[in-house]
């Protein structure tokens, strides 16, 4: 048996990650990783202490009739993306010039708390219907990268113009 790439392990446990989401809408599970070191975990729900959305048996927003990526100030959870930025907050551990691995494309609003706390690149899985992130991450040099289980993101270049050729997991 070969051994899986960091990116393909990483993301495993994001996708573990999720299953502790608390959302009815969406799951979504979040790390973040420094020098190849898991240093947080997050996952979609509401705040410590507070009753979850699975608890109450509904979204509030789809009651509502707002769409994905629509109506989120009436969303009681916190982002997968948020929560593990507040996790390395609350113990103490620096997330400047980290990675994140997440399983679905960051909001806006995840977006600028990613490019505040210094993360310098996204590896994530699923699209989020969004165009403002991606321009602000453009604008500031935070790294959005789609995820395909065949390509190592290990060692992409920081230089946004570099060619880039993938290179393919044994």
């Amino acid at each position: 048996m070969s051994r899986i790439s960091f990116s393909r392990w990483a993301m495993n446990i994001a996708e573990e990650t999720k299953r502790r989401s608390t959302c009815c809408s969406r799951k979504v599970g979040a790390i973040i990783v420094k020098d190849k070191n898991l240093i947080s975990t997050g996952y979609n729900g509401a705040p410590s202490g507070a009753t979850h959305c699975t608890d109450i048996g509904y979204c509030k927003r789809r009651e509502m009739g707002f769409k994905s990526g629509e109506g989120l100030e009436f969303c009681r959870a916190g982002h997968a993306e948020s929560n593990a930025i507040d996790q390395c907050a609350k113990h103490g551990n620096s997330c400047d010039g980290a990675t994140m691995y997440v399983t679905t494309q960051p909001c806006v609003f995840c977006t600028i708390r990613l490019i505040q706390a210094g993360i310098k690149k996204v590896i994530f899985k699923g699209e989020y219907p969004t165009k403002l992130a991606k321009e602000l991450a453009d604008e500031s040099g935070l790294e959005f990268i789609k995820y395909g289980e065949d390509v190592s993101y290990e060692f992409l270049p920081a230089d946004k113009n570099a060619v880039v050729h993938p290179l393919k997991i044994d």
